[in-house]
């Protein structure tokens, strides 16, 4: 006879753990971003998140454990989109998607987008293991796709990696940017009028450029 009821504490407890671990994450993310990591102290993001300072600890052990979860989750944000680059679309169909995709990223996560790009130009120390493996291998395969575009004749002849960072410079832009871009056109992502503008303008822009 099966246990059902400890079954339903179990789930209980699971759903209990992944909910604090999203909170920890969240608040870190925000306390990260602010300060940075030497700035950043445990019982902040603790206090952020409702809990005690060994609750979290229960969870991350270390406040550098808990940047890199939240710098692997950010990269997973990334690379979840560029995974679903399909060689079976038409490019343009396909491209447009990516695009899309990473923009809207862009506009829901800034916060990580900038904390990234501060990792990455900080020389990746947290993050290098994951960039040689997870990303690497994903860049490898859709790279692999762009070339067959080119060969078939529907792309220019273009280096995928440049097309790759090309895309990913301008959508972060948006975010890792945003106070600038502010400044100068009174708008950000979150003005749905101008999110559609930037999507039309560097989709358009990019799509002129590749397309054969």
């Amino acid at each position: 006879m099966s246990d059902s009821g400890g079954a339903e504490r179990l789930r209980n407890k699971t759903k209990l753990g992944l909910a604090n671990i999203d909170k920890i994450l969240d608040s870190a993310l925000s306390a990260f971003a602010t300060h940075g990591l030497r700035g950043t102290r445990i019982d902040q993001i603790a206090e952020a998140a409702g809990m005690s300072k060994t609750n979290l600890l229960y969870y991350f052990r270390s406040k550098d454990a808990l940047y890199e979860a939240v710098l692997t989750r950010t990269l997973e944000v990334w690379i979840t989109p560029l995974s679903e680059l399909d060689a079976t679309r038409d490019p343009s169909v396909a491209l447009s998607a990516y695009i899309e995709r990473k923009l809207e990223c862009s506009r829901r996560y800034p916060e990580a987008s900038r904390l990234f790009a501060i990792e990455i130009m900080q020389g990746a120390r947290h993050l290098k293991d994951v960039l040689a493996t997870d990303l690497t291998e994903t860049v490898k395969r859709k790279s692999a796709i762009v070339k067959g575009w080119v060969a078939e004749g529907k792309l220019r002849p273009v280096e995928p990696h440049h097309l790759l960072f090309m895309i990913w410079a301008t959508t972060q832009h948006y975010a890792d940017f945003a106070a600038q871009i502010s400044v100068l056109t009174g708008k950000d992502l979150s003005d749905e009028a101008f999110y559609q503008e930037t999507l039309r303008s560097v989709t358009d822009t990019i799509l002129r450029g590749v397309l054969a």
